[in-house]
């Protein structure tokens, strides 16, 4: 079989690039096209920092030569993406930190903070200095699952300022709320003090040097978000969710709420919580308590990553509660779940590093919604 350039090209005119009226060939995005045989390599420039839509753009255009031309050619996509380089960063950084990851849902008792948590401890068994922000104003649950409940931060000077000591617990630095209110005492704050109570937080706070800060904010898509994504320019989002209809219907707000052009914040991808229930006395046997492979469906829906999935085991929780992670448990098949997410993570952070500029922090401008511009 060979393949013959022109009937490629003919195939590619029908595909058109999100956010573009033109089909790829017509805009220009494809810039060349060559064959070897049953080989084909598409170039592709794309003006849009999107990583959703630059994966979309290669799913589309194998799915369209195999369709078209055929089921047996060798296709190779190499993309570059044309974009500012290195444009002035909107809100204002945390000087030392490197990637700054918000870990989201769009519904509650998905499990998102046991998430946040586990990637933590692992990112820091793999070498890496983390730092966690609960941003949960309203349930703080990072000080319980690190053991660390009855901690209160310090005061140290740090250039002449005054800052904020994090705590430290498993060699992951860490603040929240729940460090400066008694265990059984409601955060009744509105929206107003709760966004300048994670301002202190984020930039009164003597952080140090971090490789990744994970960010794990409170479900839905509201004003903690916005204040978030306002203050800070966030390296990535990950999506937690259940694989049940009703929590994947929240979750694909949560990943369109980053995805919005106006806030246009990268989401490395979707993690499937409680995917499925393994017996201990029968290893082999997967009971799919809340449906099957929900999430994994949903990112492919949305052409974004699939980060992995988590089982339902009793020592998860368990190990919430008496705050050590599960996924410190050496040697144990927990361990190695976390292990394989949180590469899969880290590969798709050097993955939008390579590939897009810098994310802009956004300012709200009306009660309607926010955009992008420069300060």
């Amino acid at each position: 079989m060979k393949l013959d350039r022109k009937e490629i090209l003919k195939a590619l005119e029908t595909i058109t690039i999100a956010g573009e009226g033109k089909n790829m060939v017509e805009s220009g995005a494809v810039t060349n096209v060559i064959t070897f045989g049953d080989e084909a390599v598409v170039d592709l420039v794309l003006h849009t920092p999107a990583m959703h839509i630059k994966k979309r753009a290669e799913d589309d255009i194998k799915k369209t030569i195999h369709d078209l031309i055929s089921p047996d050619a060798k296709v190779k996509v190499n993309i570059k993406v044309e974009a500012p380089e290195k444009p002035e960063i909107k809100g204002r950084a945390i000087p030392g930190i490197k990637n700054i990851i918000a870990v989201a849902s769009g519904k509650g008792g998905v499990g998102k903070s046991t998430v946040t948590a586990n990637l933590a401890v692992t990112l820091a068994k793999m070498g890496f200095k983390v730092g966690v922000l609960d941003a949960d104003i309203y349930g703080p649950s990072m000080p319980i699952m690190f053991d660390v409940e009855n901690a209160k931060p310090v005061s140290v000077t740090v250039d002449g300022k005054s800052k904020m000591k994090p705590i430290e617990s498993y060699e992951i630095k860490m603040l929240s709320i729940g460090f400066f209110t008694a265990p059984s005492q409601a955060v009744i704050w509105r929206g107003p003090m709760a966004a300048k109570a994670l301002n202190q937080m984020i930039f009164d706070a003597d952080w140090g040097e971090l490789d990744f800060m994970l960010l794990d904010l409170p479900p839905g898509t509201g004003d903690i978000h916005l204040s978030i994504m306002q203050s800070l320019p966030i390296t990535g989002a990950v999506v937690v969710s259940t694989p049940q209809a009703v929590a994947l219907a929240d979750a694909k707000k949560g990943v369109a709420m980053f995805m919005q052009d106006n806030i246009n914040v990268p989401v490395l991808g979707i993690i499937e919580n409680m995917a499925y229930f393994t017996p201990e006395e029968l290893p082999e046997n997967k009971y799919y308590i809340f449906g099957q492979e929900g999430a994994k469906n949903l990112a492919e829906d949305l052409g974004v990553p699939f980060l992995g999935e988590v089982p339902i085991v009793q020592s998860i929780r368990e190990a919430g509660d008496y705050g050590r992670p599960a996924a410190l448990q050496t040697a144990s098949p927990i361990e190695k779940v976390f292990e394989e997410i949180t590469r899969n993570v880290v590969q798709e952070t050097v993955n939008r590093n390579e590939s897009l500029p810098a994310t802009e922090a956004i300012k709200i401008t009306t009660m309607a919604g926010c955009s992008a511009v420069k300060k």
